[in-house]
């Protein structure tokens, strides 16, 4: 799976989060303003872009955005680890990811986001003989919520977690207080930034001592983060506080593009 965003992105998203004039940034790339749009949109390096530059300028860091230019993708991650743990991907106007976890001895399971559509959660849930007890919502972006009300008719009994401010208070998280599904414990911590709402969940308590797992929605993608033209720093501080203080083997279960670990983030993020 590609990355969610290459460096063209990435620094269409800094740019817009730091304010910078696109004028200014152009100059900074070496390009005219009419070829750094070309390149925003398709991040081509061989429209001649300054990265070096035009990192220094919006605050990347420079090492990690020239990697990302450069081809990095984080390194494949042994899925294995996690036996009871699944990445649903639906594809409508593009891709979004969903997870669904359970315990292998009860079958008592949960859903995380639903995509675009909830068909694959369903035939996953019947194959493996699922009791689906909790849906947990990392934001109520309309992609990444497409097919609760499908979800929900499927399970009418489903408990539903969420920090939007519209949800029934027995419906929102507080934060740090765990859920059981089974064997497995779920966290919320609050990641607001790209969504005011936003959620990241880490589950922990795996079989085989496996590592704790974040599902973190758009918060952060591996090599970059969601978009946030409001509020950046407190984006990207919620980010540092919540997702990446978690242990380097974390893995982050991300609402597009592939997986990833805390550690290959503080490694290679642009952003951090």
């Amino acid at each position: 799976m590609p990355l969610e965003d290459h460096i063209g992105d990435i620094c269409r998203k800094a740019r817009m989060q730091t304010n910078t004039p696109i004028a200014a940034v152009a100059a900074a790339a070496g390009v005219e303003e009419s070829a750094l749009d070309v390149w925003e949109t398709d991040g081509d390096l061989a429209a001649g872009v300054n990265v070096v530059a035009l990192a220094e300028l919006l605050n990347l860091n420079v090492a990690k955005a020239a990697a990302v230019a450069e081809g990095w993708e984080p390194e494949p991650v042994d899925v294995g680890q996690w036996v009871f743990l699944r990445m649903i991907t639906t594809t409508g106007s593009f891709e979004v990811n969903s997870f669904v976890i359970w315990d292998g001895a009860t079958r008592e399971a949960a859903v995380f986001d639903t995509g675009w559509f909830a068909d694959d959660i369903f035939q996953l849930a019947e194959a493996e003989g699922l009791k689906m007890e909790h849906l947990f919502i990392t934001h109520m972006h309309g992609d990444h919520v497409a097919a609760m009300g499908e979800v929900r008719k499927q399970w009418p009994a489903i408990q539903l977690h969420t920090n939007n401010s519209g949800a029934p208070e027995k419906n929102r998280v507080q934060e740090g207080k765990a859920t059981m599904v089974g064997g497995l414990r779920i966290t919320p911590q609050l990641t607001p930034g790209h969504a005011e709402d936003g959620v990241t969940y880490v589950i922990e308590d795996w079989p085989g001592n496996a590592p704790a797992v974040a599902v973190v929605g758009d918060a952060i993608f591996a090599g970059s983060m969601g978009k946030d033209f409001s509020t950046p720093e407190l984006a990207q501080r919620k980010v540092r506080e919540e997702i990446l203080s978690l242990p380097p083997e974390t893995l982050i279960c991300s609402g597009h593009g592939p997986l990833t670990t805390v550690g290959e983030e503080l490694e290679y993020n642009p952003f951090f």
